[in-house]
């Protein structure tokens, strides 16, 4: 399935100064047993965003029309836990592009790289930046130059470069999944079957 191409996002971001936020709480477990890839982003940070007669909780960042935008902030070592691919996918749903934080965990990171959400991992350093930028503006813009690799805070040029594997990045920014990659190079696939001995 192929995602949007990503090239260069330029956007508000949504903070979630929480650090260590578990795959459980991105989308919890006893929403796991959908089939389909739709509605995931409904319960994104569910248990977070709703009180248990599903009223929203005012106080959680989503549901505070102050923040809006395809970015989310994460605290450090975001997407810790167990394994499960529809915690990307509720990020996804939701509507968010990239996610930005100072540390993710390796297989959440790629999770989103082969759905289509970009993880930004920047220092501690920048990250807090990025924190008190959003809380003195909300609608601070960044601009995410996949291309480039690099993340921006428009308001004052603050920059940092930011790492991704080159087949990666080169999907991302064809819309490609895996299969769409393979299906990309069939004929140079064919042609290399041609050519080995039988």
């Amino acid at each position: 399935m192929a995602y949007d191409k990503f090239n260069i996002l330029t956007s508000s971001a949504v903070p979630l100064s929480i650090e260590n936020v578990d795959t459980d709480q991105i989308i919890p477990a006893r929403f796991l047993k959908a089939t389909k890839r739709e509605a995931f982003g409904d319960n994104l940070f569910r248990d977070w965003r709703y009180n248990g007669d599903d009223t929203p909780k005012a106080d959680f960042v989503l549901n505070d029309s102050t923040y809006s935008g395809k970015i989310l902030v994460g605290g450090k070592n975001f997407g810790s836990g167990s394994s499960r691919e529809h915690a990307a996918w509720a990020v996804y749903d939701y509507g968010f592009r990239a996610v930005v934080s100072s540390f993710f965990a390796d297989i959440f990171k790629g999770n989103c790289l082969n759905i289509g959400v970009l993880p930004v991992q920047v220092s501690p350093e920048f990250a807090d930046t990025i924190f008190k930028a959003i809380e003195a503006n909300p609608k601070t813009e960044l601009e995410i130059n996949l291309p480039e690799q690099t993340i921006t805070l428009l308001a004052t040029g603050q920059k940092e470069s930011f790492d991704i594997s080159g087949y990666k990045k080169d999907n991302m920014v064809n819309g490609f999944d895996d299969i769409d990659y393979l299906q990309n190079i069939k004929e140079e696939i064919i042609g290399f079957a041609d050519k080995l001995p039988y």
